[in-house]
């Protein structure tokens, strides 16, 4: 595809991972990624190596796999973060809050009470206790060892 090129999710799939392209894990069909403008501490992403915009484009296998990867990514930031709850899904399309709508991607964010502070409702700013270097480590070890 042209449209890769500018693609962040296919630019960091070729990079070497680490704290440039926040990979810390490749599967076979999908790879987990830090987001690099995390809503909460631990916001992870599963996306596809293969650049599509479509849930119904993905193969049966990368579907299986995203799933998998997803339950593991949420017992992985149980015994990291030990939220509260979690969010997990897709935004397909602009409309629907897809920052990077060309490149489907799987959201998995740990949440707790309040973590929806003042300062995110009237600023439009977050506040991080972590920084993504601590949480990149903190995550990729955890990951490892489960």
């Amino acid at each position: 595809h042209n449209d890769e090129k500018g693609c962040v999710f296919c630019l960091a799939a070729h990079m070497e991972d680490g704290l440039n392209n926040l990979v810390f894990y490749r599967g076979q069909n999908v790879f987990m990624i830090l987001n690099r403008y995390p809503y909460t501490s631990g916001h992870l992403m599963c996306v596809p190596y293969e650049h599509v915009d479509q849930l119904g484009d993905l193969t049966h296998d990368a579907h299986h796999e995203m799933m998998d990867l997803a339950v593991k990514a949420m017992q992985v930031l149980q015994v990291v973060y030990h939220p509260e709850g979690f969010n997990i899904g897709l935004n397909l399309g602009k409309v629907a809050g897809a920052g990077i709508a060309d490149h489907l991607h799987m959201h998995i964010v740990p949440r707790w009470g309040g973590d929806t502070n003042f300062m995110t409702s009237v600023g439009q700013t977050r506040v991080l206790p972590e920084s993504l270097p601590d949480t990149y480590r903190r995550v990729k070890q955890a990951w490892e060892a489960l």
